[in-house]
C-alpha cells in the first residue's frame, strides 16, 4: 500500500514544503494539496519547491476543477513541472466545492468534469486535444505522463470515474462505503471496456494517532463537515431516500445548517458541531498505531492502493513520524 500526505498550502510555504521532505523519508510516496486560490497560496508554485526538495515524492492537487483554470493553462502546468522534475506529478481532480462556491460559482458538471480531464491528460502528455472549439498540442512535451484520479461520491460521478480515470480519490475511509464505491466504479470501468483492476484506488481521510480519542475527534471533526458539503449536493440531486445513495452516507447531514469556507478543513471549524462522533470514528483513522494499522489492513483488502493522510490537526509531525516508524511498516511487510 502507498501512503500519501495532504495539506493545505498555507504560509509560510517552507512549512508546507519541510512537511513533504519529512512525510518522505518516512516513506510516504505521494504529496497532495488542497486547491482553491481564495483560501490557500497557489499549490502549484509550492510544488516546484517540492519537488526541489525531495527525491521520489509524487505532488498533485486534492483536488483541482476544470472551472479555476483553463484547461490548457492546467496541462502546460503540470507538463512543466513533470519536465523539470522528471514526470512525478498527478492530477487529482473534481467537480470543485470550495474554489468554485467561495468565488461564487457553481461546481462544474460532470459533463464537463469528464471533457476536462481527457484534455488536460493529452494536453500534458503531448497529444493533440480539442479546447473551446480549438485544436491545441503542446510542441515542447516530450515523453509526458500525467495520471489523473478523480475525486466522487455519487453514482454518476463514480460511473465517470470508472469509465476515464486512471484513480479513484474517495475521500472518507468507512470500509463499508469504500466497498460499495470501489465496487460501482470497477463496475463501470468493466461496462466500458477496461480493465477494472488498472484504476488506482486512492482513500484520503484525517489520521490521528493518540490514546487520547476523544481529543482526537475533535481534531478531524471538521471532515465530516467537508464530506457533508458533498453529501448535500447528493441529497438535493437525488433525494434523501435515494436507492442510488446509501443512508449510511446521508443520514447524518439531518442537522446541517450551511456551511462557513473561511474556516474550511481546520480543526474547531464551528460549521461541523452537527458531526456526531460515530461519523468521525467511521470516517477517519484515530485511536493507537494499532487501530489505524487494523483499520489500514480491512481497506487494503478491499482494493485500496493508497491511503492519503489529511494532516490538519495539531499533531502534524507527530503523526507523519509515527506512520512511517509504526504503521507504514506495517502495512507494506
Amino acid at each position: 500500500m502507498d501512503f500519501g500526505l495532504v495539506l493545505q498550502t498555507d504560509p509560510p510555504a517552507s512549512a508546507v514544503v519541510g512537511l513533504m521532505r519529512r512525510a518522505e523519508r518516512n516513506g510516504f510516496r505521494y504529496g497532495w494539496t488542497f486547491d482553491s486560490a481564495v483560501l490557500w497560496q497557489e499549490p502549484f508554485v509550492i510544488y516546484s519547491r517540492i519537488l526541489e526538495h525531495t527525491e521520489k515524492l509524487i505532488v498533485g492537487p486534492m483536488v483541482t476543477n476544470p472551472g479555476t483554470r483553463t484547461w490548457e493553462v492546467t496541462a502546460s502546468t503540470f507538463a512543466t513541472l513533470n519536465d523539470m522534475y522528471g514526470n512525478r506529478t498527478v492530477c487529482g481532480i473534481g467537480r470543485g466545492d470550495s474554489a468554485m462556491r467561495v468565488a461564487g460559482r457553481k461546481p462544474n458538471t460532470l459533463a464537463r468534469l469528464g471533457e476536462a480531464m481527457g484534455v488536460i491528460r493529452d494536453l500534458a502528455e503531448g497529444r493533440e486535444a480539442v479546447v473551446d472549439g480549438q485544436p491545441l498540442q503542446l510542441p515542447w512535451v516530450r515523453n509526458g505522463k500525467l495520471p489523473v484520479w478523480m475525486a466522487a461520491y455519487g453514482p454518476k460521478a463514480l460511473a465517470l470515474a470508472g469509465q476515464q480515470a486512471d484513480g479513484f480519490i474517495l475521500q472518507l475511509a468507512d470500509p463499508y462505503l469504500t466497498a460499495s464505491m470501489v465496487t460501482a466504479v470497477r463496475t463501470a470501468a468493466s461496462d466500458a471496456g477496461r480493465d477494472p483492476d488498472s484504476i488506482t484506488i486512492c482513500v484520503a481521510a484525517p489520521a490521528y494517532v493518540s490514546d487520547d480519542l476523544a481529543h482526537a475527534r475533535e481534531q478531524c471533526r471538521w471532515f465530516g463537515g467537508m464530506v457533508g458539503n458533498h453529501v448535500a449536493d447528493l441529497v438535493s440531486r437525488y433525494g434523501e431516500h435515494s436507492d442510488l445513495v446509501p443512508e449510511a452516507l446521508t443520514s447524518y447531514i439531518k442537522a446541517r445548517e450551511g456551511y462557513d469556507y473561511s474556516h474550511h478543513g481546520r480543526a474547531g471549524n464551528p460549521s461541523t458541531d452537527f458531526v456526531p462522533d460515530e461519523i468521525v470514528d467511521r470516517f477517519c483513522l484515530l485511536g493507537p498505531a494499532a487501530a489505524h494499522i487494523e483499520k489500514l489492513t480491512a481497506l487494503r483488502e478491499l482494493g485500496v492502493d493508497q491511503f492519503a493522510v489529511y494532516n490538519m490537526h495539531d499533531a502534524k509531525e507527530a503523526t507523519i513520524d509515527a506512520y512511517g516508524s509504526e504503521i507504514i511498516p506495517a502495512l507494506n511487510r
